[in-house]
């Protein structure tokens, strides 16, 4: 399948898409831009540009909302890890991971100013990030024995972007994408979901070997062939390349927290909306779910990195405030003793039915018991934001503005969302690098811990 990726990568151009995928692109775009505005508040943000401007010095790429340059590489690494660091950005259900986490930082550290790109050029080229690291996400869980974490495989979309961006021939392209692959962190996820930390799901060390192999490629160094696009047993995940559109599937998250703890949100709000409960009255709860979710096992978070890799914590904030957003995974909310209360009562019940339909599927049901008497069962959920039950657009748009504001970004929020909806029509890219590279002053994040 090496040809097949090999002319996507050099020959795709945005209009070669189908105009939904075009406007899913710009979807994607925004939700990130705001993701990284919230995220880039986080100490990990912080720390890890600090890291990047110091050892990953030199010009061409930029920290996003922070005035400062580097290296590409290490623009990779760092704008990564900033949206990385805040879970509400988007993700596909069989990589059971994110590439546009990546991606997106890739196409930055290549555009430089975004001079010498067009609006339909910067489009095309996160489209195109997408569609490898899917493919290469989803063929390397069919062919590995564990499972690794996106920094693994989105390697290869942000090589294939560089290569795009920087004009490397078909033999080049093939190099880079064999050094991204060969070096990308194969992390096991499940270490960090068992120990929550600012390591998170890999991307920043995925986009930064995805980026340093452009540059190695093309100055001659070789690489082994990338086995999740070139081999015999993943033949079927590409054979569709530029005709099904993998970042269609892609899901928008409802609330800033591990994917798999959201359908059990789904289903406390389920209980929150069809029956009258004041949370006081919350004797019992009981979470059936997947093998994965019931993992997501913290009751009481130590920081923000936690609170967002917890499924007991961000369903009681649910039963206590009515919603989770930024403000129910920080400070205030890990101190909160309302949700500290049901969140250690929760018991999670690992469920064979569910996990049998992970990862193509997630689903969960909730069961409470109150003081009255009365136990209260939701109907079997899952989340919201999938391509089967997606968020509108007003969905997307109202959650980028909360996390713009969240970031301390909200007066350039309505700017950076006119620019990326019509930037499949704009004559260049440069204005959006421009809105995003402005720094902003450093704000406490509503909730995040500091």
């Amino acid at each position: 399948m090496a040809d097949a990726a090999l002319g996507f990568i050099a020959g795709f151009h945005l209009e070669d898409a189908p105009e939904t995928v075009v406007h899913q692109a710009k979807r994607c775009m925004l939700d990130l831009i705001g993701v990284a505005a919230a995220g880039s508040q986080l100490p990990s943000s912080r720390i890890i540009r600090a890291v990047a401007a110091s050892q990953f010095g030199g010009a061409g790429g930029w920290f996003l909302f922070d005035g400062r340059s580097a290296s590409a590489t290490g623009a990779a690494l760092a704008n990564a890890t900033t949206i990385d660091g805040f879970d509400a950005h988007d993700g596909h259900p069989l990589t059971k991971g994110h590439a546009g986490c990546g991606a997106l930082a890739g196409l930055l550290a290549f555009a430089r100013d975004g001079s010498g790109l067009s609006g339909p050029e910067a489009l095309g080229h996160l489209v195109l990030g997408y569609e490898v690291a899917i493919r290469a996400g989803i063929a390397l869980h069919a062919t590995a024995s564990d499972y690794h974490t996106s920094g693994a495989w989105v390697s290869l979309g942000v090589a294939a972007i560089g290569a795009r961006i920087l004009g490397l021939g078909a033999a080049a392209t093939r190099e880079a994408l064999g050094i991204a692959e060969y070096n990308g962190p194969r992390s096991q996820m499940m270490r960090c979901i068992d120990h929550p930390a600012m390591i998170k799901d890999g991307s920043g060390w995925g986009a930064m070997t995805g980026a340093a192999s452009v540059f190695m490629a093309g100055e001659g160094f070789t690489g082994a062939p990338a086995i999740t696009m070139e081999g015999d047993d993943v033949a079927e995940f590409w054979d569709d390349v530029g005709t099904r559109w993998r970042i269609s599937e892609q899901y928008f998250k409802a609330y800033p927290v591990c994917r798999w703890a959201q359908p059990a949100i789904e289903a406390a709000a389920q209980l929150q909306r069809d029956h009258r409960f004041a949370h006081g009255d919350i004797e019992a709860i009981a979470v059936r779910t997947f093998h994965e979710a019931y993992k997501l096992a913290t009751a009481e978070p130590r920081d923000t990195d936690a609170a967002q890799y917890s499924m007991p914590f961000p369903v009681a904030a649910l039963l206590v405030r009515g919603r989770v957003g930024p403000g129910e995974i920080g400070d205030a909310a890990l101190a909160d003793a309302d949700i500290l209360r049901l969140s250690r009562m929760i018991e999670p019940v690992d469920d064979a039915r569910y996990s049998a339909l992970f990862p193509a599927e997630r689903w969960a049901e909730v069961e409470l018991r109150l003081g009255d008497g009365r136990v209260l069962r939701s109907a079997p959920a899952v989340a919201r934001g999938s391509a089967e039950n997606p968020l509108s657009d007003a969905e997307v748009s109202e959650k980028f503005h909360g996390l713009m504001q969240a970031g301390g970004l909200g007066d350039r929020a309505r700017r950076i969302e006119d620019i990326v909806m019509q930037l499949d029509r704009a004559a260049s890219f440069a204005p959006l690098v421009e809105a995003l590279r402005q720094p902003v002053a450093a704000t406490k994040l509503a909730g995040a811990a500091q």
